[in-house]
C-alpha cells in the first residue's frame, strides 16, 4: 500500500508524533533501576495500537460517508476503521453515536485515544477525532482535505470543542 516516500513520511510522523506527545504510562512496563525503556514501551498497548494505525492512514484523501481508506474516509469513518483495525472494537458509524459510546471525559483528564468532539455544523457532536495527547489530534476534517494531525488550541477547534468519550479501558 505504501511507496517508499510515504513510509518514510509514515515513520517520520511515527517518531515525531510519540516523541512530541504525553502518551500515558504503561502500567505494565517497570524498568529496573537505573535501567532505561524504549519509547514505544512506554505508552499502554491499545493507546500504541490506535496512535499507530491512525497514523498509517494520514494522508488520506476526505470522503463523505468514506469508510475504506483506499476511497477516502470521513472523520467518523476514520474513527471507525481505527478503532476495529486497531483494537476489533466496532463503533458506530456516525460522530453523533460515537459521542454516546464509553465514558464521559473532562478536557483536562484526556488520555491518547479518547474521542474528541467538535460542533462543526452548528449541531453538537458533528466532527470527532482521536486524542494524541499534548493537546493534538487526528482526524478527517472536511472534503478536499486529508487525515492529519491538529492542535485542539487553534482557535477554530478550541471554539467549537465538545467534548470527550473514553473507549478503551484503562
Amino acid at each position: 500500500m505504501f511507496h517508499r516516500k510515504s513510509t518514510i513520511v509514515l515513520f517520520s510522523l511515527i517518531a515525531f508524533s510519540l516523541a512530541g506527545i504525553g502518551v500515558a504510562q504503561s502500567t505494565e512496563t517497570v524498568p529496573a533501576p537505573g535501567e532505561e525503556v524504549s519509547l514505544l514501551e512506554r505508552y499502554t498497548n491499545d493507546a500504541q495500537d490506535l496512535i499507530l494505525k491512525g497514523l498509517e492512514l494520514v494522508g488520506i484523501n476526505y470522503r463523505r460517508g468514506g469508510v475504506n481508506p483506499d476511497s477516502g474516509l470521513d472523520c467518523s469513518g476514520f474513527v471507525h476503521v481505527v478503532f476495529r483495525d486497531a483494537l476489533g472494537k466496532l463503533l458506530p458509524r456516525t460522530a453523533k453515536e460515537q459521542s454516546k459510546v464509553g465514558e464521559v471525559v473532562d478536557k483536562n483528564e484526556l488520555q491518547p485515544g479518547d474521542l474528541v468532539f467538535f460542533n462543526t455544523m452548528r449541531r453538537a457532536f458533528s466532527h470527532v477525532g482521536i486524542y494524541l495527547g499534548d493537546s493534538r489530534f487526528m482526524h478527517s476534517p472536511r472534503p478536499g482535505g486529508k487525515i492529519r494531525i491538529e492542535s485542539m488550541n487553534q482557535g477554530y477547534w478550541a471554539k467549537r470543542y465538545n467534548g470527550a468519550r473514553r473507549i478503551m479501558e484503562r
